[in-house]
């Protein structure tokens, strides 16, 4: 069979096929890391209504650190007296507790 018979086949069956153009990263996260495909090559694909993609590239894995909300930064950083960053680093040094980050940053200013 060439393409177009293929494809004559298809819509007779009910599936739309369609390469999407200019993606540039797809993104599938999970809750413990992110899958991420560069340079991909994407299709739509619509059967009878049920739509799904198919995606092809460069993948990788990207495992994910505890995520630590802003406002825990905030706190850190006044009650010890340091940067975002310094208390960000402290926090996740810390995994994620602001008391033990505080603590810890108090200590390393006071010094021996």
């Amino acid at each position: 069979m060439n393409p177009r018979q293929i494809q004559a086949q298809m819509k007779r069956m009910g599936i739309t096929m369609e390469e999407l153009s200019d993606v540039e990263e797809v993104l599938i996260k999970l809750k413990t890391k992110d899958i991420v495909v560069k340079k991909p090559s994407v299709t739509f694909i619509n059967a009878q209504g049920q739509k799904s993609y198919q995606v092809t590239g460069d993948v990788s894995e990207v495992p994910k650190g505890p995520s630590i909300p802003q406002e825990d930064i905030m706190m850190v950083a006044q009650q010890a007296g340091v940067s975002d960053e310094e208390a960000l680093k402290a926090l996740k040094d810390s995994g994620g507790e602001p008391a033990e980050a505080i603590v810890k940053l108090l200590e390393k200013k006071a010094g021996p």
